[in-house]
């Protein structure tokens, strides 16, 4: 043990003056005091027991004190040293330096499932939200495991038991109903792990964490276990990520889940973009009773060859599914009546000759009954609808209150008229409605454009042919396009042609269409005089 150097001056002082007390002369005994047979100690044996403790005060045994006996040196040689050389420099010595303050304590850790006994961590989170978050999926204080997922897939959870059950009617009747559950591990095959995770960082914090790969797995946990925030939460999430690739996929989770407000965005979707919904790699993961509902819509906007090829990619996904051959024998077994839901008449006769009837699918009656009802003044009877479906029907948005032509203008020559637009609701459009020709019959070369941010989001290449009349001409694109509310669109015409149009006047900011407010404002992109109260793209024109 290395002895400070205050102390080591101390035991100095202390045998010194042991000294000095031990130089006095001892006192003399009184007569007749001395005993027979004893001896009077001697001036220099007296002393000698003292002279052995201090001795052993001063040099401690070697084993104990060799680190001390060196500080030691060090400190007299370094005291020496700076004496001899404050007598050649100065006569006083500097002061010595203040030592410095120890670093603060540091914060106890957070308990995890690492460190399920820190001390005082509850101090360090002053709310109950804040302590209560620190439990999930902890095992400090669980008194439940769950052991979640398939067999060869599953993760055991720590969690507890009276949080679950202020959050969850289900979990209370659990733990606390009249059937309470006294296993200590609770097995849940069903659920996905990540799911179930969502759903109890919910119970025990309020936060919600919903990603695309997991949100159908959430709300079906959310569904199980009542938890309704949760359950909106994903229906939030899933309408705000809705788009053609897989709103098919959603209108049969929403069917399960039975929400009407997702299944109805979905509709809107499917209906408004048929061709790409059905042409979706989710529309082939759907349920057979999802495909009937779909196939039988009367709204679906597209052809009826669209609607057959998807039935038939479908029919060999199915196949595959159930492990069996995609033959024509084969699809027709795993589409059964959902085939005869496909309207094949109302294509016209050659997309049936060059589609349907080569598939292998129908049958040789089928194929030549369906000819026959094609050509033939005496129709057969068949066994597939006959009348078209109905579609959307478009309709326009018209932004200027009057059109006029004058002898200058409005030209062309590849310049670009362009114009900003939003909406208070999602739509689809479809495409724009342009001024023709001031002076007679005139054909177009027009390139139409949408734009969010600068980015494309559809354009078309095409030509149209106008009458000379005022009346406006529809340009498509090849897809309706998604527009989502209160974000600022940018729709682009480039007309080439020789004669001069008409072009729009008295234009206004906010128009009313149906249940639809558009606003406009101008566009940076417009070089050949369009904007907000004149030039051209009179008209949006839009599903809803």
């Amino acid at each position: 043990m290395l002895l400070p150097l205050a102390c080591l001056h101390g035991r100095v002082a202390q045998c010194l003056t042991s000294l000095l007390v031990l130089a006095e002369p001892p006192p003399r005994p009184r007569r007749g005091a001395r005993t027979r047979g004893a001896t009077q100690p001697s001036a220099e044996a007296a002393p000698h027991a003292l002279r052995t403790k201090m001795a052993a005060e001063l040099y401690p045994p070697a084993g104990a004190a060799a680190a001390a006996t060196a500080t030691a040196t060090d400190i007299a040689n370094s005291n020496a040293a700076g004496a001899a050389a404050g007598r050649k420099a100065s006569p006083r010595s500097p002061p010595r330096p203040a030592p410095a303050p120890p670093p603060p304590a540091p914060a106890p850790p957070a308990p995890d499932n690492n460190n399920p006994e820190s001390p005082n961590w509850q101090s360090f989170h002053p709310t109950l939200r804040e302590r209560n978050a620190l439990m999930f999926n902890n095992e400090l204080m669980a008194d439940v495991h769950f052991i979640v997922g398939p067999l060869g897939a599953a993760r055991r959870v720590p969690a507890h038991k009276y949080v679950l059950a202020v959050g969850s009617s289900v979990f209370y009747a659990m733990f606390y109903g009249d059937l309470a559950e006294v296993k200590s591990e609770i097995h849940i095959p069903d659920v996905e792990p990540a799911a179930f995770l969502v759903l109890l960082k919910y119970m025990y914090s309020d936060e919600i964490e919903l990603e695309a790969d997991t949100v159908l797995a959430t709300l079906y946990a959310a569904k199980k276990y009542i938890v309704p925030a949760l359950a909106k939460a994903c229906v939030t999430f899933l309408e705000t990520s809705l788009e053609a690739k897989n709103a098919c996929v959603l209108l049969s989770q929403s069917r399960l889940f039975e929400e009407p407000e997702l299944t109805q965005r979905c509709w809107e979707v499917i209906d408004a973009q048929a061709e790409m919904a059905l042409r979706s790699e989710g529309f082939c993961e759907i349920d057979r009773q999802t495909l009937e509902i779909i196939v039988t819509r009367e709204a679906l906007n597209t052809k009826e060859a669209v609607v057959f090829e998807a039935v038939l990619n479908w029919a060999e996904a199915e196949c595959r599914r159930q492990g069996l051959p995609a033959t024509p024998h084969n699809k027709r077994h795993v589409l059964g009546r959902a085939l005869y839901l496909v309207r094949i008449p109302t294509m016209t006769l050659e997309e049936f000759a060059n589609g349907a009837a080569q598939s292998d699918i129908l049958t040789l009656e089928e194929t030549h009954n369906i000819f026959l009802w094609y050509t033939a003044a005496n129709k057969p009877l068949l066994d597939f609808p006959l009348t078209k479906r109905k579609g959307l029907v478009p309709q326009r948005c018209h932004r200027f209150q009057s059109s006029a032509y004058r002898s200058n203008q409005w030209r062309y020559r590849g310049r670009c008229d362009s114009i900003q637009f939003a909406v208070d609701r999602r739509v689809f459009i479809a495409g724009l409605g342009l001024y023709g020709s001031s002076s007679g019959k005139a054909e177009y070369t027009v390139k139409i454009e949408l734009k969010r941010l600068g980015m494309v989001l559809a354009q078309n290449l095409t030509k149209f042919v106008s009458d000379g009349s005022s009346n406006t001409f529809p340009v498509w694109f090849e897809h309706p396009v998604q527009v989502e509310q209160d974000t600022f669109y940018t729709a682009s015409a480039v007309l080439d042609g020789s004669e001069l149009s008409y072009f729009g006047q008295e234009g206004m900011t906010e128009v009313q269409c149906g249940k639809v407010a558009f606003q406009f404002q101008c566009s940076s992109d417009s070089t050949n005089g369009t904007g907000v109260q004149g030039g051209q793209i009179p008209e949006l024109i839009f599903y809803a």
